[in-house]
């Protein structure tokens, strides 16, 4: 446990230390050099590094906690469940997943010595919840009310995400993507309900070429996908738009399908009626006069020769997910029988059609749209590595988008958060009776963790940084943290430095919570293995042997 959060702990802040990872095949995957940095410096570690792959294996990587720790193999079921927590944490807030883990094993190292004083691990928890309950409780106080129209406010708060990760080096740019995208998504409701589904309604597209500071949030939707006829037009404004999720060829049999003709006059008929059936079809369609039309299912070459002759342009085989997207920007409602369609299933918010080649590929734009309740991001980068670290990176940034979009409050970061509950925890444990009072003043001692870290991978002096820290909050300076940058203190207040609420309470949960869970379990047993006879039911004699296992078996498939 104290392993994992030992190897994520120099990985806190913006000074902080880089990861050479070497993967089964012998390749090298580092983690990102800041900005600040010298480029010289990568290449010393590289030069450094054991020759077990080619030179061009050795790519630079990442600087997440959860992006780093997933790539580790562990075998300790108990580090393995630390590292579910980085990916809970990542999965509900986006940030914040190397706090986490710095934070739980932090919360066991300082329960280690009350275990040795014989103090019971479920006295032990309750006073965890009791200082976790506490700590939500003076977070809530903390709080500062933000307004999310105030662009600049809220450029700041996501800088903060991404000022430790690779895409920093690109000033604002995923900044302004991100809030854009989120801008893009979010739906009010009249109930003052806020919905900003950025997992289902931002895609992010990646074509490699170009430069990274092409990159931009389109006013609608971008689709891989060409016209079906050469001859349908490419470029259509104000398009009348019709969404489909059935096909339009000619429905063949379930199962296999045996038909006897006696003439020739038959089988023209069957022909016919395949034909008649398309033509019927597609007239549904046109009645309602498409400029665009669009399935998840195939089009036949009959029905595309109607709609060039009718001059419809055509799309076909979309995924699901892209036709949703398509209908809450076009506003189009998706029909699933061309029979039922009325002029409400039409979409007519969508200004501009058109199909471009970029790259190799072609692609479908539906852009600017009135209200576009969806999004496309397009990525353009030099590489696939650069393309999926700026889209890792970019996720974050719209998770703290979508954080300080749902619920608008900040708290400051450096660290301060962190010592501003510490000092008010061991003024509550003053007033806590009995043996619960040592567990619930401990819980104090291992939020200082953050604020030390960040201190320790700047090179200060840690002991003075943290006399000097807990001197300002014992004198009511609640916003001072620790500058990542310089070491020295600073107020985060005026330095702008503000993480959204849930992001920290949301850490604090999942670390207090977990750690209590791994106090509470007393023994890891691995289970005895069953031989083949048993697995198949064998006879009586196999089942009585199974009954009782070999001696000694049970001692020593426990894992300490």
């Amino acid at each position: 446990m104290q392993a994992v959060s030992d190897i994520i702990r120099t990985t806190l802040g913006p000074r902080s230390m880089l990861k050479m990872l070497l993967d089964p095949m012998g390749g090298i995957v580092m983690t990102n050099v800041k900005p600040a940095t010298p480029a010289r410096l990568l290449l010393c570690c590289c030069a450094r590094a054991p020759r077990r792959a080619a030179p061009d294996a050795i790519r630079v990587g990442w600087q997440d906690g959860h992006a780093i720790l997933r790539e580790i193999d562990v075998k300790h079921p108990a580090a393995k469940s630390m590292i579910e927590l980085s990916r809970a944490q990542d999965e509900e807030v986006g940030d914040g997943t190397t706090s986490v883990i710095i934070l739980a094993g932090e919360m066991l190292h300082v329960a280690e010595p009350l275990l040795e004083r014989k103090i019971h691990p479920t006295v032990i928890t309750h006073a965890f919840f009791n200082a976790l309950k506490s700590a939500l409780a003076h977070c809530e106080k903390m709080a500062f009310p933000v307004d999310i129209d105030d662009r600049d406010q809220l450029a700041n708060i996501i800088s903060t995400c991404v000022g430790t990760k690779y895409t920093s080096r690109f000033g604002k740019l995923m900044v302004d993507l991100a809030m854009d995208a989120v801008k893009a998504v979010m739906i009010s409701h009249p109930d003052g309900r806020k919905e900003v589904d950025v997992k289902r309604y931002a895609k992010v597209e990646k074509i490699p070429g170009g430069e990274v500071e092409h990159c931009r949030v389109l006013k609608g939707v971008m689709v891989n996908k060409d016209i079906t006829h050469p001859k349908m037009r490419r470029k259509i404004k104000n398009p009348r738009v019709l969404l489909l999720d059935c096909t339009l060829e000619y429905k063949k049999g379930e199962s296999q399908t045996n038909v006897e003709i006696s003439n020739e006059g038959d089988w023209e008929a069957l022909l016919k009626a395949e034909e008649d059936w398309i033509k019927a079809t597609v007239d549904s369609i046109l009645v309602h006069k498409p400029d665009v039309v669009l399935t998840e299912k195939g089009i036949s070459d009959l029905a595309q020769h109607y709609f060039v002759k009718a001059g419809v342009t055509a799309l076909r085989r979309l995924r699901k997910t892209d036709n949703n997207r398509i209908a809450r920007v076009t506003g189009a409602t998706i029909c699933h029988r061309p029979m039922e369609l009325t002029e409400a299933h039409v979409g007519t918010q969508c200004g501009t059609f058109q199909v471009e080649k970029i790259g190799d590929e072609y692609f479908s734009f539906f852009v600017d749209c009135e209200h576009p309740k969806a999004c496309t991001i397009l990525l353009r980068g030099p590489s696939k590595d650069l393309l999926n670290e700026v889209e890792r990176n970019l996720q974050d940034c719209m998770l703290v988008a979508r954080n300080v979009a749902l619920e608008p409050a900040l708290l400051p970061g450096g660290g301060a958060v962190e010592m501003s509950i510490a000092t008010h925890l061991r003024k509550e444990a003053a007033a806590v009776q009995g043996v619960y009072k040592w567990p619930f003043q401990v819980v104090a001692d291992a939020l200082e963790v953050i604020p030390r870290t960040l201190a320790q991978n700047c090179g200060a002096d840690v002991v003075r940084r943290m006399t000097e820290l807990r001197a300002k909050h014992a004198t009511g300076g609640s916003t001072w943290g620790i500058n990542g940058e310089t070491g020295q203190l600073a107020d985060m207040k005026e330095m702008g430095i503000w993480e959204p609420s849930v992001v920290k309470t949301q850490s604090l949960k999942t670390a207090v919570e977990s750690a209590c869970m791994l106090l509470r379990i007393d023994d890891v047993v691995a289970g005895a293995k069953k031989s083949g006879k048993e697995r198949q039911g064998g006879s009586g004699a196999a089942q009585e042997d199974a009954d009782e296992p070999e001696e000694g078996a049970a001692g020593d498939d426990r894992v300490g």
